[in-house]
């Protein structure tokens, strides 16, 4: 829901005090929350497209998008990780992925193969990291604020277990992935849009052999929200793979 204002305040002796606190004191429903209007979302989410289809890789940008038109489809992941029950366990404990919360020496220790060993190659092979996802400010929700902050955090797991690159390519392919199981308009901008910095040689490709992939992929794959990964980091790629549903890449 929607900020309420604050009554923690005792009211004063002549039954007013606390008008001011109770006009002045919304109080925020997370941590950097920002409470906007219809259409103050409206217009971040235009001006947040507009900039977001300039440059790809403001990814400031591409998160006020996610937030700002993730009404209808936030909610139905939220759904379906309450029907679920590794997701159910996800919403209530909120597991974090950042540097503080993993054993980057254990993950590096695991074998080849393993979904934990992938995942930090990953991240050292195309140098970035888990600290750079943002906060959600903009969702006028606890729960679903954390459920566009676990996506966004397992985003790098995507491209893990499709493998992927973080070149425009590789993101392209993981966005029409992301499009497909999470119904974020968002995922579907940068899906429709993202190709056109392409060459004619990858976008035959990207048409021809990776898009319908990633489309069946993220049909038949079951919601990759529902996959506790921190308790997943010994299991091979390809047995998780195969247990979500997702093909084998071409």
């Amino acid at each position: 829901g929607r900020a309420r204002p604050s009554h923690s305040e005792p009211r004063g002796r002549d039954g007013r005090g606390g008008e001011e606190e109770e006009e002045e004191g919304w109080h925020q429903l997370y941590p950097g929350h920002i409470p906007t209007s219809p259409l103050q979302k409206a217009l971040l989410a235009a001006g947040s497209a507009v900039m977001a289809l300039y440059d790809p890789y403001r990814h400031d940008m591409v998160a006020v998008l996610g937030e700002t038109t993730g009404c209808l489809a936030l909610p139905n992941l939220r759904d379906k990780m309450k029907n679920h029950p590794e997701g159910y366990h996800i919403l209530q404990e909120r597991p974090r992925i950042r540097l503080s919360t993993l054993d980057m020496a254990r993950l590096r220790g695991l074998p080849d193969g393993s979904l934990g060993r992938e995942y930090v190659r990953f991240l050292e092979n195309n140098k970035v990291s888990p600290d750079t996802r943002m906060p959600p400010k903009f969702v006028d929700d606890e729960e679903l604020a954390y459920v566009i902050q676990r996506y966004r955090e397992v985003h790098d797991l995507m491209h893990t277990l499709l493998g992927m690159p973080t070149n425009m390519l590789g993101e392209v392919v993981v966005k029409w992935f992301e499009a497909v199981q999470t119904g974020l308009p968002m995922c579907v901008l940068g899906a429709a849009f993202g190709p056109v910095r392409l060459s004619t040689r990858k976008l035959q490709v990207l048409a021809t052999e990776l898009i319908p992939w990633a489309i069946r992929s993220g049909l038949n794959a079951s919601c990759v929200l529902n996959v506790y990964y921190e308790q997943r980091w010994e299991q091979p790629v390809e047995s998780l793979r195969e247990e979500l549903g997702i093909l084998p890449p071409p």
